[in-house]
């Protein structure tokens, strides 16, 4: 019965991989029952592992349903509305990698990002430096918020309830005059001191990566052995104790110092929906794509406004806020075309 339910399901989603599973799965279990004289196993085998991996995923899915099977629907209450595109970076347009140096996108995604941005406007929010992910994705027409969004070059258009000192008017690589919001800047001697002395006090742990992202400090322990974890972990404390005006988040493998100051993915995502002149506008549908947990302050800002989609990556199930799913990047790209097609036909 439920080999049944699993085979129905990938079929339905266009799974191949995992009906091909649950195929294997079934052909393991009467070559078993043929075979009289096999000595019975105390632990599970992998694939029946797999296939309650699968079920869990497919409840999952019920909550949070795949964004490629529903995006007609989801694009029947986009009519008439001006749709915003929103993208994390690490996990959501590059695979997760062992290097962070190395995490780049493939040229078909670029191109995909690149089509989507010419029909609507499009950011990229990443807990990455600004230039860093410029670095990676190499578009001009699209807005980008590194540092989690504390770094924003955003819409010409400054907002006037935010701080202007923290704003200043800069030019893309185009020429055309954007906006840099930066309000973690009174920060940035103190970054620098914690990143030279973390950079030497780490220098002992094998494996351990400091990366400068401007206005946060990250340490990658991908690398780092199980036991010299503990003594990485204490180290950052350490050093943290002596700068209160900061505080440590985690994510995936990596532990993160940022400023202590009332702003986050989701303020970017607000920022910059102001600037593009939809304040409180019923008329934007916002679509936000990420992986991670910092993407959550995002999904929630577009639960509490009651507007957009939320969508998170990820092939394991999880708690979210995000009302729509993607199993991983290659299924991100999948939806970016659909969703460029869809604006190319909606535009005639």
């Amino acid at each position: 019965m439920r080999e049944n339910l699993t085979r129905w399901f990938y079929q339905a989603m266009g799974f191949q991989n995992g009906l091909a599973r649950t195929q294997r799965i079934e052909s393991i279990s009467k070559a078993t029952k043929l075979n009289k004289t096999e000595p019975k196993e105390e632990s599970k085998p992998a694939d029946q592992m797999d296939i309650s991996t699968d079920v869990k995923y497919i409840s999952w899915l019920k909550e949070h349903p795949s964004a490629l099977s529903s995006f007609e629907e989801m694009m029947d209450a986009a009519k008439g509305k001006w749709v915003v595109v929103f993208l994390d970076y690490d996990g959501t347009l590059s695979p997760i990698v062992n290097d962070p140096e190395r995490a780049f996108m493939s040229d078909m995604m670029r191109s995909a990002v690149g089509d989507v941005a010419k029909l609507y406007p499009t950011a990229i929010i990443s807990g990455r430096s600004r230039q860093k992910v410029y670095g990676f994705v190499k578009l001009d027409d699209v807005f980008y918020a590194g540092s989690h969004g504390m770094d924003i070059m955003g819409p010409a258009i400054q907002a006037s309830c935010y701080d202007g000192k923290y704003q200043s008017k800069a030019l893309d690589q185009k020429g055309n005059e954007l906006t840099v919001f930066q309000p973690a800047h009174d920060f940035l001697p103190s970054i620098e001191k914690m990143l030279n002395e973390l950079e030497e006090t780490t220098s002992e742990i094998n494996g351990a990566l400091v990366e400068d992202n401007r206005f946060c400090i990250s340490v990658h322990y991908r690398h780092v052995l199980q036991e010299d974890l503990g003594l990485l972990e204490k180290k950052v404390q350490a050093l943290v104790a002596k700068y209160p005006g900061f505080h440590l988040t985690r994510g995936k493998k990596v532990i993160e110092i940022r400023p202590s100051i009332k702003w986050n993915k989701g303020d970017a995502l607000v920022y910059l929906l102001e600037t593009l002149g939809f304040t409180n506008s019923s008329g934007v549908l916002p679509i936000y794509i990420g992986d991670d947990k910092t993407d959550e302050d995002a999904f929630k800002v577009l639960k509490c406004r009651g507007q957009g989609y939320p969508i998170i990556v990820s092939s394991n199930p999880r708690d979210t806020l995000a009302s729509y799913s993607l199993r991983d990047p290659s299924e991100v790209l999948s939806f970016l075309i659909r969703l460029a097609r869809w604006g190319e036909v909606s535009a005639v």
